[in-house]
């Protein structure tokens, strides 16, 4: 917006994405801020399909995986940039009781539910929003009815991306239900500092400012407890390279997941916004930090990326290419009530928020 008439208002670019089975079009938005940092979101699944990032000689270059074209996406993506939801992560079995009756959900990995079912939030249309500004945003609007993916209740759901001055991409979401249902939002960009999709994430240097793991059964399912990371692979309190520990054969935890594939508890469990997370990739000076009001993050390092799903320029997606830091509630939460609940019920509105900062040292 413009202040005391000096600051230039930063329009959003919009043009056509492609055109779904259906026959509606989606839109690709492109923001950017005043430093030259882009993003580019569609409003199909609300995908975040390119964030550049400056590397340490000022470089712009795009650090996540994204398809070029809406078909790409409709090939068969894993999550590339969506928005997740109703519940991200996985719920056992795929079913849960709420007030005495039990849901039944699709089992779209192995025995369990992930990430919103077989089309889950980031296989929709949502209603865009352009919102022209000095720290520009897309307000994305989408109603999930009763019963869709098996969830009860009318789910009206707000994100926004805001791309800020300071070079980070904000992600606000707010919901509401007129019947009592769970929500896990989140969203599953995949990243790789070094702007190049052709090398793997393993030497990135990460720090997770958490105590706790989730430990998961071989179905990737949460125990119920929650365990120390001291002493384990799990132990980012410090920073350690992705691909340090990543293949320890002697922790049943990394063979589970075939690497990290994991949700740790914050040592800050407030619901205040707080710094949870960084990334450091050296060979370009890239720092990602994380901030959150959620209570926990699920950190992924592309172990199951086979090279299927094809990014921009034609490259595919190889195994551990790209990471994931999923701000989120634990996984099975309606199935374990000693988690933090994931319940929302008429009358109530569930609020997050996420930023992903980007800098050099």
């Amino acid at each position: 917006m413009k202040k005391n008439g000096t600051e230039k208002v930063i329009k959003i670019e919009k043009k056509e994405f492609g055109t779904l089975p259906d026959g509606t079009k989606a839109e690709l938005f492109t923001l950017r801020n005043t430093n030259g940092m882009e993003a580019q979101i569609t409003n199909y699944g609300g995908i975040i399909t390119s964030l550049t990032a400056p590397d340490k000689n000022g470089k712009y270059e795009n650090v996540t995986l994204g398809c070029e074209t809406l078909d790409g996406y409709l090939k068969g993506v894993p999550f590339f940039g969506a928005l997740i939801g109703r519940y991200g992560n996985r719920i056992g079995k795929g079913k849960f009781t709420l007030d005495g009756q039990e849901y039944t959900l699709a089992k779209n990995n192995g025995p369990n539910a992930l990430h919103g079912g077989k089309k889950g939030f980031d296989k929709v249309l949502w209603k865009a929003t352009a919102i022209d500004g000095q720290e520009p945003q897309l307000q994305l609007n989408y109603t999930s009815v009763d019963g869709e993916e098996g969830y009860p209740g009318n789910l009206d759901v707000e994100v926004i991306y805001t791309l800020k001055k300071d070079n980070s991409l904000k992600i606000e979401y707010k919901a509401k239900t007129d019947k009592t249902t769970v929500i896990n939002l989140t969203n599953h960009t995949y990243f790789n500092l070094t702007g190049n999709v052709n090398k793997e994430i393993l030497d990135h240097e990460v720090t997770i400012l958490a105590n706790k793991l989730v430990p998961v059964d071989r179905t990737l399912i949460p125990t119920g407890e929650l365990t120390a990371v001291a002493g384990t692979p799990f132990d980012f309190l410090t920073a350690h390279k992705i691909g340090e520990r990543i293949n320890d054969a002697n922790d049943p935890q990394i063979k589970f997941g075939k690497g990290y594939d994991h949700c740790w508890v914050f040592t800050d469990s407030s619901n205040k916004l707080k710094n949870v997370a960084s990334v450091y990739e050296a060979t370009t000076g890239r720092k990602m930090e994380v901030f959150t009001t959620e209570p926990a993050i699920q950190f992924y390092s592309g172990n199951f990326l086979d090279g299927s799903a094809i990014t921009k320029g034609g490259i595919p997606a190889k195994f551990r290419t790209g990471f994931c830091l999923e701000t989120q509630h634990y996984p099975d939460s309606p199935n374990k009530p000693s988690f933090p609940s994931t319940v929302l019920k008429p009358g109530e509105t569930y609020q997050t928020t996420t930023i992903y900062k980007f800098s050099v040292k």
